[in-house]
């Protein structure tokens, strides 16, 4: 029975990020964050230039090695085309002003103005809030800056830093559980487009060059963990799935603190703005998070 009761509640955390996970995401391909971007003065042609100063933001003018291991999935050299240059093009306090604003305007616009101002989701942004702020920083850089910002009182903007901060506390709980399995970040990519979490091109966006993604492929597989074309062995499914849950252990504190049945009640309150943001086709359908695959 606690074996059980175990699984349910590993679920459960995961449930809570793949509801989450999209209402921060949208931050990355509105198109009025592209416009806010831009009236700061980022190149919008692509969205790495704002996405890295979306992020990145919190931790203050970050250097790129400061970011690159915050970050983690990503190349250093791909990291060092946008940080620290993002902070000559605005301050750090003047991106968080401008991701509030992207964020208030791109959920009025997907969301709508009745469900942003209605009751369902200031009680969603109070039960997340609780959540968020009961999900502790210790070693979490990424969730720790996000938390020390001052909280909105518009509720729409509450259940988005709460998304956030939760997030990012998933986020840098995944990097340990990667560390203690001894995958670095390019092979981190590796094995999971090994186990077909998205395919290989999907993984392209993080900027690793086709020789780093062969070296760790080589090394994985010396380590028992890949086949010669890339798929995962028994063996490497079995560390990616051990992976994954450490770090649904390592993210259930928020919800542990919430309770069971206001955790419950929050993923009921989400479905409406979840189906909004995914039915808007904003976001991508294949993703280097594998949301659906794992």
């Amino acid at each position: 029975m606690r074996w059980r009761e175990h699984v349910v509640e590993s679920g459960r955390v995961r449930q809570m990020w793949h509801l989450l996970e999209p209402l921060h995401a949208l931050l990355y391909y509105a198109p009025e964050a592209f416009d806010e971007a831009a009236a700061l003065g980022y190149d919008t042609g692509e969205r790495w230039p704002s996405y890295f100063a979306w992020r990145a933001a919190p931790l203050g003018a970050a250097s790129a090695d400061r970011v690159t291991s915050a970050f983690y999935s990503f190349s250093p050299a791909m990291a060092a085309r946008y940080v620290p240059a993002a902070w000559d093009t605005a301050r750090p306090a003047e991106v968080l002003a401008a991701r509030l604003r992207a964020v208030d305007r791109t959920y009025r616009t997907v969301l709508g103005d009745d469900v942003v101002t209605g009751p369902e989701l200031a009680e969603a942004a109070a039960l997340a809030r609780r959540a968020a702020e009961a999900a502790g920083a210790h070693g979490r850089p990424l969730a720790a800056a996000n938390a020390d910002l001052p909280w909105s009182e518009a509720p729409h903007l509450v259940l988005w830093q709460a998304a956030t901060v939760l997030r990012e506390h998933r986020g840098d709980g995944h990097l340990a559980a990667l560390l203690v399995a001894g995958l670095d970040p390019v092979e981190s990519l590796v094995s999971f487009a090994a186990i077909g979490a998205a395919p290989e091109a999907v993984f392209e966006s993080r900027g690793w060059s086709p020789a780093e993604w062969s070296a760790a492929r080589e090394r994985l597989a010396a380590r028992g963990l890949v086949h010669p074309d890339g798929s995962a062995t028994d063996v490497g499914r079995a560390l990616r799935a051990e992976v994954e849950r450490r770090t649904d252990e390592l993210a259930a504190a928020p919800w542990t603190a919430l309770g069971p049945a206001d955790t419950a009640r929050l993923a009921d309150l989400l479905g409406t703005p979840w189906l909004a943001v995914i039915g808007s086709g904003l976001l991508p359908a294949e993703n280097t998070l594998g949301i659906g695959k794992v």
